[in-house]
């Protein structure tokens, strides 16, 4: 049987994403409260811990995620599946749901081509709840948030009583490092500048708002959803770059990527015994076995 032909994603060694998920019909099935706190960082804890991957910061709101991580050994996919499904079963349990958690389509992972991209996507990503006129600064936010303070210091996430068996072989805790990415020379050093980027996009987010508060969204039911309709059909970028000639260049490398892709499975459906997919292949490589070129 031949693979599914879909539209290949690059993962290469040492990549920093913003990744994000939204839940089904947009519904507020990640309202904030003590267990969904507690088994997502649990489970992203896990999931970071099983793939090697480094997260630097992360905002759940009531029915999207975000996260800024880098992935050292290019196993995002697999993190990602692994967070998605259990955080999945494990909230789908304790509402009493069995339908789909996630809604279709809106897993997007971000690669972020600069240390002036990651810090400004880092800083949108913690003033989320601002922009979305929740509470008034991502402080005040009740779900998981993550404090610039909070950056270079390791979180040690237990996990819930209700659905993970206490007999089970899943450990009783987990330690999540808040890791700096890539470009700064020290925690420190990204701690202090998410904090600056992190209230000046604060402040122009406030603007013009009013805010629902902290004591309103814990009392919203997990089925409701936000009153103002989303915008459909907007773009779904794989790459961020503020620099016109950095966003060309890694636009250039992509475009040659999925030539080079596309090549190589025409080669493969010949039964080309010399075939090579390029550098980062992740599908072909994992799930068929398909030789892939080295990185760098």
């Amino acid at each position: 049987m031949q693979p599914r032909v879909t539209a290949p994603r690059q993962v290469l060694p040492g990549t920093c994403y913003l990744v994000s998920r939204r839940c089904t019909q947009r519904q507020f099935l990640l309202r904030p409260g003590r267990l969904v706190n507690q088994a997502f960082l649990y489970l992203l804890a896990l999931a970071a811990q099983r793939y090697g991957v480094r997260v630097h910061a992360f905002c759940v709101l009531s029915n999207h995620y975000h996260l800024i991580l880098t992935d050292p050994h290019a196993r995002l996919p697999a993190f990602g599946q692994l967070l998605d499904a259990l955080v999945a079963r494990a909230l789908n349990t304790s509402l009493g749901r069995s339908e789909s958690f996630w809604a279709p389509n809106s897993y997007s992972a971000v690669a972020l081509a600069t240390p002036e991209d990651i810090l400004a996507k880092a800083a949108y990503v913690l003033a989320n709840p601002v922009a979305a006129g929740l509470v008034r600064t991502g402080r005040e936010w009740p779900g998981l948030w993550s404090s610039p303070e909070r950056i270079g210091t390791t979180i040690v996430a237990r996990k819930p009583g209700q659905f993970f068996n206490p007999k089970g072989q899943l450990p009783e805790s987990v330690a999540l490092e808040l890791a700096a990415p890539p470009g700064f020379a020290s925690a420190e050093d990204f701690a202090r500048a998410l904090r600056g980027a992190l209230e000046e996009r604060e402040v122009v987010e406030q603007q013009g708002k009013s805010f629902l508060g902290a004591a309103r969204v814990l009392a919203q039911r997990f089925t409701s959803r936000p009153a103002l309709a989303q915008t459909r059909g907007g773009l779904n970028p794989r790459v961020a770059a503020r620099d016109k000639w950095k966003r060309i260049e890694v636009l250039r490398r992509l475009s040659d990527f999925l030539r080079a892709y596309r090549e190589a499975l025409a080669a493969w459906t010949r039964n080309d015994p010399a075939v090579v997919f390029p550098a980062g292949t992740y599908q072909m490589r994992v799930l068929h076995g398909a030789p892939c070129a080295a990185f760098g």
